[in-house]
């Protein structure tokens, strides 16, 4: 009788400790959180490609790849451009049509449309950064991306504070040289 409810105890114990293993497995896998970091890309001899690339949900729900890049050419200015790619599912976007940046402070800005003829697929856009990022406050901010569909739609993207800050250092970077 005793070993039955030792047993018995042990299922429920066993039983108890899978569950909060599992719990605390999907609340990993449910966690909001956006992590980017700024990598360097060496390409042809004399260019530099420094980014910065997250994954972030639009008002929807869809899931939008955010990539912003610094492409450093020496002797050259560097231009910094806001890449946009919108996972399956996503909405296609028009061309040529600009891409609207706003703080949470109400100040506004809009990027030129890289791809004025015709983007690479129909869920990808890319956005002439290259006087916006400096004008951006230093102090803590979040950014709205908005990009015009249809029909007095928009597409909005909450950008998070950490990976504004992340896109300001891109502003110092410089070549390497090898």
């Amino acid at each position: 009788m005793i070993h039955h409810i030792r047993q018995t105890f042990r299922k429920i114990l066993l039983l108890g400790i899978l569950t909060i293993f599992i719990f605390l497995g999907l609340v990993n896998l449910t966690s909001g959180k956006a992590f980017a970091a700024v990598t360097q890309l060496g390409n042809p001899p004399g260019e530099v490609i420094y980014r910065s690339q997250v994954k972030l949900d639009d008002q929807s729900g869809k899931v939008w790849q955010v990539v912003l890049f610094k492409q450093v050419n020496s002797g050259q200015s560097s231009n910094i451009n806001l890449r946009l790619v919108g996972f399956p599912g996503s909405a296609e976007l028009i061309h040529p049509q600009p891409l609207r940046i706003t703080t949470n402070t109400g100040k506004n800005w809009q990027a030129d449309d890289i791809f004025v003829d015709e983007a690479p697929a129909p869920t990808i856009g890319q956005y002439d950064f290259t006087e916006i990022l400096p004008q951006l406050p230093l102090e803590s901010l979040t950014l709205s991306l908005s990009i015009s569909l249809p029909g007095n739609n928009f597409i909005n993207i909450s950008v998070p504070t950490h990976v504004v800050k992340e896109w300001q250092s891109l502003i110092s970077t410089k070549e390497v040289k090898k």
